[in-house]
C-alpha cells in the first residue's frame, strides 16, 4: 500500500482502525503544545464493557497525515497483538519435556532469551508457552508466553510470579503488511540492543556532528527541522549509541536555550531513538521522536489542570471512566518527584551524562545505504534479516483482513539492562570494552568469574555463550553488579521506565493508585 498522498494516509487510519475490537477510540493533534514544528497526535481505544485494556498512544511526523497513522498503528501495536494472544492456543510443560517432544528447533531455550543477571531457571519447571514463527523458514516455534506479549494484561491466565522478565513492548510492529510490521519491530529490537549499555545513564558521550549549517546531512526535511529548532531556541545533541550490524543506532536529546520557554520542566527529559541501516533515516525518526517527547512527557506527566485543555472532553470522559492500572513504584515515584523539579533543576541532573559531549563523530562517516535503497517495506525486512545472520528470528504475528502487528522476539540481542538487569554475553562484552576507564559511569558494572559480592549477580549465559566468552576473555563466567546499576541509574530512572499517561496527575488529584 502506497502512503504518500493525504487521502492514501487517511485510508491507513481508517483501516487500522478497523482492526479495533469494538469499543470507542479517538484521536487529536498536541503539536500545539510546543514550538518545535512537528506533529503530535494522541490517539486512545477504551471498551466500556471491560473486555479490553485502555490503550493510549502518541504518533508524529512531518504532516498530521502520518502523525495521525503512526498514532493509530501504535493503538494496532497493542489491542491487535492482545486479541490474538487470548485465542492462541497455549501449552504448560517443561522446557525439557518439550524439548524431548518437538526437538531443538520446536521451543526456545529460556536462557537464551536475556534474563536478568542472577535468574534462575529450572529447565523441569512447568510454564506457559505460546506458538511463534521462525520467519526464515515458517516454522512453529513455541516461546514463553511473557516474551510473546507487549503488556501485562495480555496474559491474564499467568501466575506473574513464574515470569522470567517484566513484560515490555520492546520487538513490537504494527503495518498494513507483514513486511512493514516486521520491520519497525526488527528495527525497535536492533534500537534497544544498541542503546542497552549505551545511552542515559551510561550514554558513552558521543556527539555527532552534523556540520556547519548541518551540511551533512543531506535530507532537505531533516536540515529545516534543525534550522528551525536552533531559531525556535531549542539546542538539539544527536548522540551515538551503535554501530552494531551496520546499522545507525543514535538518539537525540536537548533542551530549551532559556529555560523559561519549556512547555514544562518535564520537556527537558525528552529523548528520541532511531536504528536504521539509512543513517539519514535514523536521524530524522530520532529527531521528531524527540520533538514529539517532548510534548508527549507533557501531557502524559503534568499536572491535570495544565493538560487538561490539550484534549476534548470526549477524551477525559473515556480516560476518566477507567480506574489506573497498577504502577511499578519506582517509576511513579520518581517521576512524580520529576514533576515538581525546575527545569534548571532537570538540566542538572542530565548534564553530566544524558547531555554530556566526551567525542564527536561526524555524521558522513556513520554507516549507511545508497538512498532510497530500502524505502520499500520488503526491502527493509531482507536488509535487516540479512544483517541478523546467526540470530534466530522469531514472531507472534497478529493479522486482521485490514492490519498486522507482531511482536518479534530475537534471541541474543539486548535490552534493560540498566533498568530490569536484563543482559547476556554480548553486554558483557560491551561493557568490559568500558571498564579501563573511571570516569565512565559504565566502569565496574560488570566483571568476570564468581559475583565479588552480595550486590553482584551471576549473568544467565546457555551453554555456548559461555563457551565463547571463555574463548575471548579467558572464563566462562561473568556477573552484573545490580547495586551499582542502581546507584549509576539513581534519580535517571524515569528515563528507562515511565508511569502510564496521567498517573501523577490522577494521583495528585486525589485518585488512589496500586504501587507495585
Amino acid at each position: 500500500m502506497t502512503v504518500d498522498a493525504p487521502a492514501d494516509l487517511d485510508a491507513v487510519t481508517r483501516a487500522y482502525d478497523d482492526a479495533l475490537p469494538a469499543g470507542e477510540a479517538g484521536d487529536f493533534t498536541l503539536g500545539g503544545a510546543d514550538r518545535t514544528g512537528v506533529h503530535v497526535v494522541a490517539a486512545d481505544f477504551a471498551d466500556p464493557g471491560g473486555t479490553w485494556p485502555r490503550s493510549g498512544s502518541f504518533g508524529y511526523g512531518l504532516s498530521a497525515a502520518r502523525a495521525r497513522v503512526a498514532a493509530h498503528a501504535e493503538l494496532i501495536e497493542e489491542m491487535l497483538l492482545s486479541r490474538h494472544l487470548r485465542d492462541l492456543p497455549r501449552t504448560r510443560d517443561s522446557y525439557r519435556a518439550l524439548r524431548a517432544r518437538h526437538g531443538a528447533d520446536g521451543v526456545v531455550d529460556p536462557v537464551a532469551l536475556t534474563l536478568p543477571a542472577g535468574a534462575v531457571v529450572d529447565p523441569d519447571a512447568p510454564r506457559w508457552w505460546v506458538p511463534a514463527t521462525r520467519v526464515r523458514t515458517g516454522e512453529t516455534v513455541l516461546v514463553p508466553a511473557e516474551f510473546a506479549a507487549a503488556y501485562p494484561v495480555d496474559l491474564p491466565w499467568q501466575d506473574p510470579s513464574e515470569r522470567l522478565i517484566t513484560v515490555i513492548t520492546n520487538g513490537c510492529g504494527a503495518g498494513d503488511t507483514v513486511e512493514r510490521a516486521l520491520g519497525h519491530a526488527l528495527g525497535e529490537l536492533l534500537q534497544r540492543d544498541g542503546n542497552a549499555t549505551a545511552f542515559r545513564a551510561v550514554d558513552r558521550g558521543i556527539v555527532i556532528d552534523t556540520g556547519p549549517d548541518d551540511e551533512l546531512v543531506r535530507d532537505p526535511d531533516t536540515r529545516r527541522l534543525l534550522a528551525h529548532l536552533r531559531d525556535a531556541g531549542i539546542r538539539v545533541v544527536g548522540k551515538l549509541a551503535a554501530t552494531a550490524f551496520g546499522v545507525t543506532d543514535l538518539h537525540v536529546v536537548g533542551h530549551d536555550v532559556t529555560d523559561a520557554d519549556a512547555p514544562h520542566p518535564i520537556a527537558l527529559t525528552a529523548c528520541g531513538e532511531a536504528a536504521h541501516p539509512d543513517r539519514e533515516v535514523a536521524l530524522q525518526k530520532a529527531l521528531l521522536e524527540f520533538c514529539s517527547a517532548r510534548v508527549r512527557k507533557v501531557f502524559a506527566h503534568a499536572g491535570l489542570d495544565q493538560v487538561r485543555p490539550l484534549a476534548p472532553g470526549t477524551y477525559w470522559e473515556r480516560e476518566l471512566a477507567h480506574p489506573l492500572p497498577p504502577q511499578e513504584g519506582r517509576a511513579f515515584r520518581a517521576m512524580r518527584d520529576w514533576t515538581g523539579r525546575s527545569a534548571r533543576e532537570l538540566r542538572t541532573l542530565l548534564e553530566p551524562t544524558v547531555l554530556a559531549e566526551r567525542s564527536r563523530m561526524a555524521f558522513d562517516a556513520l554507516p549507511t545505504v545508497a538512498p532510497g535503497a530500502l524505502d520499500e517495506p520488503a526491502a527493509l525486512l531482507d536488509d535487516l534479516l540479512g544483517r541478523l545472520e546467526g540470530f534466530d528470528v522469531l514472531a507472534v504475528v497478529a493479522r486482521s483482513d485490514s492490519a498486522c502487528a507482531v511482536k518479534a522476539i530475537v534471541p541474543g540481542l539486548e535490552v534493560e539492562t540498566m533498568s530490569y538487569g536484563r543482559i547476556g554475553r554480548r553486554g558483557v562484552e560491551r561493557l568490559l570494552e568500558r571498564a579501563g576507564d573511571p570516569d565512565d559511569p559504565a566502569a565496574g558494572l560488570v566483571g568476570l568469574g564468581d559475583p565479588p559480592h552480595p550486590g553482584a549477580l551471576p549473568v544467565v549465559m546457555t551453554e555456548d555463550d559461555a563457551q565463547r566468552l571463555a574463548a575471548d576473555h579467558g572464563s566462562d563466567r561473568a556477573w552484573l553488579d545490580r547495586d551499582r546499576v542502581d546507584a549509576v541509574v539513581g534519580d535517571l530512572y524515569p528515563l528507562y521506565r515511565e508511569p502510564t499517561r496521567h498517573a501523577v496527575g490522577r494521583a495528585a488529584a486525589g485518585e488512589e493508585v496500586e504501587l507495585r
